[in-house]
């Protein structure tokens, strides 16, 4: 039969892993123990003739379903890249050879570890399938670029360098955002020692000039559904006429809103008209357009002060409690204005703390100094009219003492707040298949979830600078700019440059039906036996990517574009009915449950370990790298995401006569690193009822523990392993062994 499975494993010999085990008896294993219908072994399997052995198999044996047994799965992975076979890996390299002792006492315990890996990975293939990609794939190459500052035309013009049709929407009437406003930017080149043109009156011609961008003023999204490759966006204008276009995916550069400084009355705002924003300053300079900059009163100006954190990085009511970025070297831009039009202007900067991030911040702080800008340390605590002139009361920090200074005009520094639209609804929809337009939405998402983007903290969009940069919590779509995080001018260029790749890697990848970040190129998707599941809704809640709605009859209903491949629905599924063609309960479950389990007398424990493939597993790989060693009575299986862990496993491995468990996922809270949101925080959820289980059976709750494991946690996560050990030897075996 075509489809039947036909299983082959190839055990490698290279990188000493044939000095250190007995790789015959491992194919013996493959083929007596695993049941596999061919095994041999090679020199070094990675190379051109140890790859011309396995593709050959696969084109004259029928070999469909194949077990690398050498290397980490992290490694080589693109030569054991076969078209149209399951492949699995056992790891024999870094999770044996380099993590044991090479001692005559430590030989037999390796083999050991050696052959249950060539058992695991030989019956995980068995049970996977090949995956043959989603059906719903759709090509489409047109980008949506949602906002017309900086950040979004440089989106939109990089997209269209590349050949990708865009349409950019922005709800003003004209393009270029708080930069348009500006007079002057921040200088990208070197000597950095000047205010630089913005750069955005050439944007805007270049978007005019290019026949690849549609252009969408005074227009807004009032309605946005489908998913990566067949996003519908319903574009309406201010007019009242509402357009609807397709697109792959989606770019969000909202950019920001100044702080109310009105919240600041302290500080003479809304009180004395001669105290201004930044961006009031910016606008005032524009309008002198290269001339002298008068008071709003049209007086000349003297002297100015500058207050740093002006209700920002705070912690009382009402303030900003983080760093806008850009406000120090804003301020240095702006008295510099002053200075080009007459170096006798006196321009001081009170700050608490001086920021100048970027490649040209110490170069553009040094030119201020230079040019007689004056730095002071110090905390303002008042901005009031004395006469003709304000007032600012301050503590001089360098001095000790409390002071004041004059100044004809006064500017804060009050920091940029991100326009990320509503944050997550109980329900986005009234019911399913209605849909109501929030006024304050940016996007007016038809998810389940919620009208917008989720926000991480403080309105800013979730998208994570260390585990995914750009994405979102919605697959598909990307934000850049300050709508991302709080940043300047060139950092916002750079942040848009870096989003539209993403989202254009996403179009190709939704149009070859694969997986979107991070197992970019993965063609499982999520499936289900609809006449086992009890529709208790857990996967639908618990996925953290809006990827699962229900159909009218209230059964799950995938959406394999929006879906990361993380499992968190197989984890969640209480009666085991979703799988993906290449991971399911059952590629887990047999992989430990075809573990040599050595009985009571042989005083061998066996622990096993779940860890996480985008941290946990890593750093035990890289500990093994450093030859940093832990227990030979461990076994590692890597899971997608701590999120789909099934408590099923945790049973089967008791049942099985495991001593320990442990699991190692990635941090969770509010500064997660877990790739897939939620998926660490929910398993600990999960794992806190387990307890209970193991008492109820008579066993000791420490037999399963769940850890945060960074990626760098390369001499923690093998300890980790050991401690169990430990905890094995002094609690004793498993009673489930007798």
């Amino acid at each position: 039969m075509a489809d039947e499975k036909k299983i082959g494993a190839y055990i490698c010999k290279g990188c000493g892993i044939g000095d250190r085990v007995d790789t015959a008896q491992m194919v013996q294993i493959a083929t007596r123990d695993a049941k596999a219908h061919v095994a041999k072994e090679h020199e070094f399997l990675c190379n051109a003739d140890g790859i011309k052995m396995i593709q050959d198999d696969i084109d004259n044996e029928g070999v469909n379903h194949v077990a690398i047994c050498a290397c980490s799965r992290r490694a080589k992975v693109e030569a054991f890249n076969f078209d149209n076979v399951a492949i699995s890996r056992g790891n024999i390299r870094e999770g044996v050879i380099w993590v044991r002792p090479d001692t005559d006492e430590a030989k037999e315990t390796t083999q050991e570890m050696a052959d249950d890996y060539v058992r695991m990975a030989v019956n995980e293939v068995k049970f996977m399938e090949r995956p043959q990609g989603s059906e719903e794939a759709v090509y489409n190459k047109t980008l949506l670029v949602v906002g017309g500052g900086v950040s979004g035309m440089t989106a939109a013009i990089e997209a269209s360098k590349t050949g990708y049709p865009v349409h950019l929407v922005e709800k003003s009437a004209v393009l270029g955002g708080a930069a348009a406003r500006m007079y002057k930017g921040l200088p990208m080149k070197a000597p950095y020692d000047a205010p630089a043109d913005t750069g955005v009156a050439d944007m805007i011609a270049a978007i005019e000039a290019d026949n690849n961008i549609t252009v969408h003023l005074n227009s807004t999204l009032t309605k946005t559904s489908g998913a990566p490759g067949r996003f519908s966006a319903d574009i309406s204008a201010e007019s009242g006429n509402t357009t609807t276009e397709n697109f792959g995916a989606i770019v969000q550069a909202t950019g920001y809103r100044e702080y109310d400084a009105s919240q600041l009355p302290e500080l003479g705002y809304g009180k004395a008209s001669n105290v201004v924003t930044q961006a009031e300053l910016d606008e005032m300079a524009l309008a002198a357009n290269g001339g002298a900059i008068k008071t709003k009163d049209g007086k000349d100006i003297n002297s100015v002060v500058f207050v740093q954190c002006a209700g920002q990085r705070s912690d009382k009511e009402g303030h900003l409690n983080y760093c806008s970025g850009h406000c120090c070297q804003t301020s240095i831009k702006q008295a510099l204005y002053f200075k080009e039009q007459n170096p006798d202007v006196d321009t001081n900067i009170i700050y608490s703390d001086l920021r100048t991030p970027g490649v040209s911040g110490e170069d553009f702080y040094r030119a201020g100094q230079k040019n007689g800008v004056t730095f002071t340390k110090g905390d303002v605590s008042q901005v009031v009219q004395d006469g003709d002139s304000l007032s600012v009361k301050f503590k001089d920090v360098i001095l000790d003492e409390d002071t004041a200074e004059k100044a004809d005009l006064v500017v804060l520094a009050t920091g940029m707040i991100p326009n990320g639209g509503v944050d997550i609804d109980e329900v986005g929809q009234d019911e399913p298949g209605q849909f109501t337009v929030n006024v304050d939405s940016i996007l007016n998402l038809d998810y389940r979830q919620g009208k917008d983007i989720p926000q991480l903290t403080k309105g800013f969009n979730d998208s994570h600078f260390i585990c995914f940069p750009y994405e979102t919590r919605r697959t598909g779509i990307y934000t850049c700019g300050p709508v991302r995080r709080p940043m300047d001018g060139a950092q916002a260029i750079e942040d848009a440059v870096g989003a539209t790749m993403k989202a254009l890697q996403e179009i190709e990848n939704a149009g070859k039906g694969r997986a979107a970040h991070p197992r970019s190129g993965d063609l499982s998707y999520p499936s289900f036996r609809r006449e086992g599941c009890t529709q208790c809704k857990r996967c639908t809640v618990e996925c953290p990517f809006g990827a699962i709605d229900e159909d009218e009859q209230r059964f799950p209903q995938f959406n394999e574009a929006r879906c990361r491949r993380c499992g968190t629905c197989m984890g969640a599924c209480p009666v085991r009915v979703i799988s993906f063609e290449n991971y399911s309960v059952d590629t887990v479950g047999q992989q430990l449950k075809n573990v040599d389990i050595p009985d009571e007398f042989e005083e061998k424990p066996r622990i096993l370990v779940l860890a996480c493939e985008n941290d946990a597993y890593p750093a035990l790989d890289m500990g093994a790298m450093n030859k940093t060693e832990y227990s030979a009575y461990a076994r590692v299986i890597p899971v997608r995401c701590l999120g789909s862990v099934n408590l099923i496993w945790i049973t089967d491995a008791m049942n099985s006569g495991y001593d320990g468990v442990i699991l190692m996922g990635c941090q969770k809270g509010e500064n997660y690193q877990c790739h897939f949101v939620k998926g660490s925080e929910i398993a600990h959820q999960r794992m806190s009822k387990v307890a209970d289980t193991l008492q109820s059976l008579a066993l000791e709750p420490e037999r399963v523990e769940t850890y945060e494991i960074a990626i760098t946690d390369i001499e923690r996560a093998p300890k980790l392993i050991n401690d169990m050990a430990e905890t094995i030897e002094k609690i004793g075996l498993s009673p489930f062994k007798f």
